[in-house]
């Protein structure tokens, strides 16, 4: 399999299959609402297009980045969403880096959402797939988030080779900047176990699919 790390400014082509990597914190925030039985993700454009979305649909549930805001009823961080019940909720999810990545490439054939929660599981839907390429798409901080090329690196390698150590890209993770800025409180909206979370391997057995649904790019976990 031919692998290609971007960081969202560099796509120049859609390509075929694409995996967009946001471990700190979209992806990771992604896994836990399903895990807590939300249906689906909307990846809204922006925060005007989140609450649009929510002043039409007041049931489905919109977060953000960042510290709590009017309109919004949760933020991007899964130490605080683990304990909130979505059970058949839609969620409306718009982030920094995560949510841009996945709507830059709404085009490709496949896509795939991922963090190291969901790592392996990903790496069995590229597998099933069969690609002869696949582009990552390294979202945080124009590309150069060792915490998210850490974890695409990773994925890349256990979709070639399924018996891969993971303690090197963990490590990378656990010393990013990103990792530094939640453990630090210069990030708002963040719990405690924020970092540990987003570093937990093969926390869910689902895959998760991003696809446009009419307008919508709507991303849905994939039991592999």
């Amino acid at each position: 399999m031919d692998t290609h790390f971007l960081g969202i400014d560099d796509l120049a082509e859609v390509p075929s299959v694409a995996v967009v990597v946001d471990v700190m914190r979209a992806y990771t925030v992604a896994a836990w609402a399903f895990a807590q039985g939300a249906e689906k993700i909307v990846l809204a454009e922006s925060l005007d297009a989140a609450l649009a979305l929510k002043a039409r649909h007041p049931d489905w549930i919109a977060l953000k980045d960042g510290a709590s805001a009017p309109g919004f009823d949760a933020v991007n961080s899964p130490g605080l969403l683990r304990s909130v019940d979505l059970a058949g909720r839609t969620v409306v999810q718009k982030t920094t880096a995560g949510t841009v990545g996945a709507l830059a490439v709404k085009h490709a054939q496949l896509v795939l959402c991922a963090g190291f929660v969901v790592a392996e599981a990903t790496a069995r839907a590229l597998r099933a797939r069969g690609s002869d390429s696949v582009t990552f798409v390294v979202t945080g901080e124009d590309g150069q988030a060792d915490e998210d090329l850490a974890c695409a690196q990773y994925i890349a390698r256990r979709a070639n080779e399924p018996v891969t150590d993971s303690d090197e890209f963990l490590r990378r993770g656990a010393a990013s900047r990103a990792a530094a800025e939640l453990a630090e409180g210069v990030r708002q909206g963040v719990h405690p176990d924020d970092v540990a979370l987003c570093l937990e391997l093969d926390r869910f057995p689902f895959a998760m699919v991003a696809a446009l649904e009419g307008s919508l790019m709507v991303l849905r976990p994939h039991a592999m």
